[in-house]
């Protein structure tokens, strides 16, 4: 069994004109059911070395928190340099344990000024509807082309209240209704709410989707007030993301009258920009 982690970034619903949050990010990481442990421990070993063994009571590890201009939280007043190094040592994670990454990211403004022309069981201006359909189609597609003919895959998804019977709905229509052929059958478990403060794994994908979509704000011109040292730093994270994540290009879905979703789906993506690892070094 093959866990998949899901959180968001960026997330304001409906209002796709809000400045502070240009884009939106639902992804995580994946981890092997053997693997998890090793991976707790791992985290666990990283923060009790940056608390000095001394960690803060019910701690929870918030990428908002962390990365905050000034810290906030248990992070409060911490140097900025030394937290930055607490989020790269945690990313490093990623390579260290194999745990492969995947997440959607879209630009609201794309969304706002695009149409879909079919009819799907979601509202297709709200972000984290178009995210998670998306990301179900990637997630049967990798476990049943990229794991082997036994793997299953379940979904865990961090707790989000306004969107759950969303998540219900979009769910029931993938599994149960048009074509059998296209319908989802290599995620055999979905699992929501969960609780973040007992899941370390979903802390770490917290991390992941929120330097996600820090950089991609960056690399597409919204940040432009963000200091060369900063911008710089999102780009490391994101470097360690992106070599993470194993199909770049999108999967379509497949099935009579996709090919209008499909379209949906690339018009309103964030990704970086051409060349992004030379202008920053890499």
């Amino acid at each position: 069994m093959h866990f998949y982690y899901l959180d968001e970034a960026g997330c304001t619903g409906k209002d796709l004109g809000n400045t502070e949050q240009p884009i939106f990010v639902l992804g995580g990481i994946s981890v092997r059911d053997e693997g998890w442990n090793s991976t707790q421990e791992s985290m666990a070993k990283i923060i009790e070395k940056y608390f000095s063994g001394a960690i803060p009571q019910n701690f929870e590890l918030h990428a908002e928190h962390l990365l905050s201009p000034d810290g906030d939280g248990p992070f409060s007043g911490h140097a900025r340099e030394r937290r930055n190094n607490l989020a790269k040592s945690v990313l490093g994670l990623l390579e260290e344990r194999s745990h492969d990454v995947h997440l959607y990211a879209i630009d609201k403004a794309k969304l706002k000024s695009s149409s879909c022309c079919v009819a799907i069981p979601y509202d297709t201006m709200t972000p984290y509807h178009i995210a998670y359909d998306y990301l179900i189609t990637y997630i049967n597609w990798f476990v049943r082309n990229q794991l082997g003919s036994s793997a299953r895959g379940m979904l865990i998804i961090d707790a989000k209240e306004q969107f759950q019977a969303d998540i219900e709905r979009i769910t029931r229509a993938r599994r149960f209704e048009g074509a059998a052929a296209h319908r989802i059958k290599w995620i055999v478990e979905f699992s929501y709410p969960i609780d973040s403060q007992k899941n370390p794994m979903v802390q770490l994908s917290d991390l992941v989707v929120f330097c996600a979509k820090k950089f991609l704000e960056i690399d597409n011109g919204y940040r432009e007030s963000y200091s060369e040292e900063i911008k710089k730093f999102y780009a490391e994270c994101y470097l360690s993301i992106h070599n993470r994540i194993r199909r770049k290009e999108l999967i379509d879905r497949q099935g009579r009258g996709m090919n209008e979703i499909n379209r949906i789906l690339r018009e309103v993506r964030s990704k970086p920009n051409g060349h992004w690892k030379r202008r920053y070094g890499y």
